[in-house]
């Protein structure tokens, strides 16, 4: 891989196809907040109104055949970045939670979360943006993928619950 190369596209595909386990010293994420919203760029017509627009990203989540397909990627664990824990809660959540929005989510970001996890050095660091509405859930996450994965994994937290660090360095009180 080679150092300091900047990819476009999804993380997903770039983490399983590019990079190689425990090479990187820092990743950070600030994927769709899961707001229910669309989102659109508007061009700026120079002396006139802005008129033009074009869609950037959707932040809808629903559940259809990309979040089952990252559902039985986590259940399966076929590349083996899942850990018992948080295969677990997975399937805790599915039972709370059902198949909605929001599961769509998290199982979206799990499958990326666990990803980066791999692909962390043992002194790498991990920073997650997220919003309030599903914090506390991709909190869990992280800890059933982080905390949960033993060995020198470890995971400490830093500011409010948008601004989540998750550091193998760093010991955590257990």
């Amino acid at each position: 891989m080679p150092h300091n190369k900047l990819y476009y596209g999804d993380n997903l595909e770039v983490l399983r196809k590019y990079v190689r386990d425990e090479t990187i010293d820092l990743c950070y994420i600030d994927p769709p907040f899961n707001s229910k919203r669309n989102y659109n760029q508007i061009y700026n017509n120079i002396g006139g109104e802005d008129r033009a627009q074009a869609q950037a990203f959707v932040d809808t989540w629903t559940w259809d055949a990309h979040a089952n397909d990252c559902f039985e990627q986590i259940l399966d664990n076929a590349n083996g970045v899942q850990t018992r824990h948080s295969i677990e809660l997975i399937r805790g959540l599915d039972k709370v939670l059902g198949r909605g929005s929001l599961f769509a989510y998290l199982v979206s970001m799990n499958v990326r979360i666990a990803e980066i996890c791999r692909v962390l050095k043992p002194t790498g660091s991990f920073y997650l943006h997220c919003d309030p509405t599903a914090s506390h859930y991709l909190k869990l996450i992280c800890d059933g993928i982080f905390v949960a994965g033993g060995g020198s994994t470890k995971m400490k937290l830093f500011g409010n619950v948008n601004q989540r660090i998750a550091t193998r360095k760093i010991s955590f009180p257990m």
